[in-house]
């Protein structure tokens, strides 16, 4: 296997090393609790840096599991990031290939989607902090995580069309992030795209040099922070809800959550506020 991922090929995939050779690093996700300084943001990073952070069974397990931990926690913010030069190399293809049949790849891509809905039903926002490759299910990682931070060393695909697997499951995460003809260009040819092709399309919010990434993120993650729990995660469920519905019943929907809001504590306390010329004091 080649010592680095090459950025315009999936050959680094096929070309794992083999599983008994990875390292004990501990657990398969790392879990840090006030990260970057701030009370509230977790950091969870994926921690198999010798197979480039590939999906396996146990890692999605392990990644389910302490996202799962986190949605009634006192957590404001998640940042997933990934252990080494690769933010994540898509699914274990050893592991796939290992014992083949339709039963067992139903099950995978079943637990895989499990784990990627999880994302998106936290109430807390989850923020990708994609410092290398992201590829086919780790393109997928990104694109389901609400917002995504990328270094200006970032290289994003779904190349699974060059080994004949059609990314159908990074599929349905990418085309609710970027335009069907830019999405269907990265689908069909498994080509990379950088950073800045990745924000001007809309897969990436922001870009940074490698060296500031993780004071973007730190500016992005506490700027969350400071605003009302409750405002935030109710914000986040109407989101996607009202992205899947026709705009009349978009509408209806979004009028009664801004109605409730406008119930909760910590907007009468913002709008009196604003009134008043002050500072809300929330309790965050």
């Amino acid at each position: 296997m080649s010592a680095q991922p090459q950025p315009h090929s999936l050959t680094h995939l096929e070309r794992q090393p083999e599983h008994e050779s990875e390292p004990d690093r501990g657990s398969l996700v790392e879990v840090e609790h006030d990260a970057y300084g701030t009370p509230g943001v977790v950091r969870l990073t994926l921690n198999r840096p010798a197979v480039f952070n590939a999906l396996s069974e146990a890692l999605l397990d392990e990644l389910h599991a302490q996202l799962a931990a986190l949605e009634k926690s006192d957590a404001r913010v998640v940042v997933l990031a990934g252990a080494g030069r690769v933010f994540c190399a898509g699914h274990d293809l050893k592991e796939m290939r290992a014992a083949p049949s339709l039963d067992y790849y139903q099950r995978l891509f079943a637990r895989c989607t499990k784990t990627m809905l999880t994302i998106r039903r936290l109430p807390q926002p989850v923020i990708a902090r994609v410092h290398g490759i992201a590829t086919a299910a780790g393109c997928q990682l990104v694109a389901m995580c609400d917002l995504a931070v990328a270094a200006d060393t970032a290289r994003f695909a779904t190349s699974g069309v060059n080994v004949g697997l059609f990314c159908a499951t990074p599929a349905v995460a990418l085309s609710r992030n970027v335009l069907p003809k830019a999405a269907l260009d990265m689908l069909l040819t498994g080509e990379f795209i950088d950073a800045l092709a990745a924000k001007q399309q809309g897969l990436v919010n922001r870009v940074a040099p490698l060296d500031g990434l993780d004071a973007e993120i730190a500016a992005l993650a506490a700027s969350i922070c400071a605003k009302p729990r409750d405002a935030v995660s109710v914000g986040k469920s109407l989101f996607y809800r009202q992205l899947e519905m026709g705009v009349e019943a978009a509408y209806q929907l979004a009028g009664q959550t801004m109605a409730c809001n406008m119930m909760m504590e910590s907007a009468l306390e913002g709008v009196q506020a604003f009134i008043d010329k002050r500072p809300p004091a929330w309790h965050r």
